[in-house]
């Protein structure tokens, strides 16, 4: 059971992380699109590799090669679906200005969508730092971290719009914390479902479809985003720093 609300803590604080965004966007009034871009290229190479490394391996070595491999597509059409069925675009998305603040009228409305996007795509985020905790410690540490890094612009694209069209701190960091509940959510559901019936098959098949889940997030979220934040040659630079950090980290623990 310790292990059970250590997993629940590790996505508490994965989260609501992006309410650490809601603070960017309060006190730095124009925060730098390449370093956001940085940020989120940083986090696809954390997740890239945690993916490939660890968690498709685990599938593979829990079950067998064939089912750890279809479990980690299963992983990767179940967010094809949910984005499919629920899109988000980010506020800082597409061509824009030099800083992230848009005045637009329709902010509000831009902002609910987001806010909306986010909270159903950050369900598969908690369930991941759960069963990841479950497997281990250092695992759910790593998932953890690299969630957490990816949901500050998150809490940044949720902010902003509602702070510039509110003038309101309070509703701002309202909008930006219910936008990352839905990850402590996600690991309820999956611990008072599942967690009875956890045996090294389920916890490997999960892993693998959470290794899925990951790389669709990466591959679809957080590098178009950084593209269209930065250089051409940020978002890869971030990625081989997130992917050097988690092998020295690895390789340490």
């Amino acid at each position: 059971m310790e292990q059970f609300f250590l997993a629940l803590l590790l996505t508490i604080i994965a989260g609501l992380s992006t309410t650490i965004g809601s603070a960017i966007a309060f006190f730095v009034k124009n925060p730098s699109k390449k370093f956001i871009s940085l940020i989120m290229g940083f986090s696809a190479g954390v997740m890239i590799l945690i993916s490939f490394v660890e968690l498709l391996q685990q599938g593979i070595e829990s079950t067998n090669f064939l089912l750890g491999h279809i479990f980690f597509f299963m992983g990767m059409g179940i967010m094809f679906l949910i984005d499919v069925a629920i899109s988000h675009q980010y506020e800082f998305e597409g061509p824009c200005s030099d800083n992230l603040i848009n005045s637009d009228s329709k902010a509000k409305k831009t902002s609910l969508l987001v806010t909306m996007g986010i909270f159903i795509h950050n369900f598969p985020e908690g369930m991941a730092t759960f069963i990841g905790t479950l497997q281990s410690i250092e695992l759910g540490l790593i998932l953890a971290f690299a969630i957490a890094l990816h949901n500050i612009p998150e809490g940044i694209a949720v902010a902003v719009p509602v702070y510039t069209s509110t003038g309101s701190r309070k509703k701002a960091f309202t909008w930006s914390f219910l936008s990352g509940v839905s990850e402590p959510v996600g690991a309820l559901i999956v611990g008072l479902i599942l967690y009875p019936f956890i045996n090294d098959f389920l916890l490997g098949a999960m892993l693998a479809i959470v290794g899925g889940f990951m790389i669709y997030i990466s591959l679809d979220e957080l590098l178009p985003a950084s593209q269209s934040l930065g250089s051409q040659h940020l978002p890869i630079l971030g990625i081989l720093m997130g992917m050097a950090v988690m092998a020295i980290s690895l390789s340490l623990l």
